[in-house]
């Protein structure tokens, strides 16, 4: 049994409950959450037919034809009794993706300025990105936009004071620890640091949305011939991106 501090359980609209972890996303509470989404999702409690996963808490949403939300909120909290949200090992993932990306120049023309924010070199700043093991932290803000993080402390990059207008589909940005890669066209303020050919949502595509919270995302080094070869012939909406199946 844990003896960690458990969530904050708060109601969230007419079916839903939020247990909140943290205020802010410091490591712990990142790993704190990912620990209890897995033992939400592991455990299912009835009647809750979503789990959703922010950076400081764990959403449920319920069925209350079938339960009630205090049959949840009881179960829930039996559930976050049972496991150790101050561990620092998350737990293993379900799947490992591996994602094609061209690092700066002309395809992230603001990663040199995010290389000098961390003070690393170049290569140094290729390195890291491309052996981190991130983790998909939460899908949000559009469908199938994954948080991956977090980076090397090095990398707790504030945004940028003004926003760039657009950045294309399938864009890496950077910001605060973090990596997205945009599922549209899409103004931001994180730096746009590299771009893939990968689609995180696709209507006709199934399922359409390809990553989940959880997932182990790594970063796979290839040239601008390699993207512009994926970016005209992409059936899959993938971009040369493979997934591994783990459990």
């Amino acid at each position: 049994m844990s003896d960690s501090p458990l969530p904050e359980i708060l109601p969230h609209g007419a079916d839903g409950i939020l247990l909140r972890l943290g205020l802010s996303a410091r490591e712990s509470t990142v790993a704190a959450v990912q620990i209890l989404r897995a033992a939400m999702e592991d455990a299912c409690p009835h009647g809750v037919e979503e789990i959703a996963s922010s950076l400081t808490s764990v959403y449920l949403r319920f069925d209350p034809a079938r339960t009630t939300r205090a049959e949840v909120c009881a179960t829930a909290q039996s559930i976050a009794r049972g496991v150790d949200l101050s561990a620092t090992t998350l737990p293993a993932p379900r799947r490992r993706w591996t994602i094609p990306v061209v690092l700066g120049g002309e395809h992230g023309p603001q990663f040199d300025e995010m290389v000098r924010a961390t003070g690393h070199s170049d290569q140094r700043a290729r390195e890291v990105l491309l052996s981190a093991r991130l983790r998909v932290l939460a899908i949000g803000f559009a469908p199938g936009l994954p948080y991956m993080g977090l980076l090397p402390e090095a990398w707790d990059v504030p945004r940028l004071r003004d926003v760039t207008p657009k950045v294309p589909a399938c864009a890496l940005v950077a910001a605060v620890r973090q990596l997205i890669i945009f599922t549209n066209p899409t103004p931001t303020g994180w730096r746009h640091i590299g771009q893939t050919a990968f689609h995180g949502f696709q209507v006709g595509r199934d399922p359409a949305t390809a990553l989940s919270a959880g997932d182990e995302i790594r970063l796979e080094q290839m040239t601008p011939a390699d993207l512009h070869g994926l970016q005209t012939d992409n059936p899959d909406g993938l971009g040369g991106a493979r997934c591994e199946v783990l459990s």
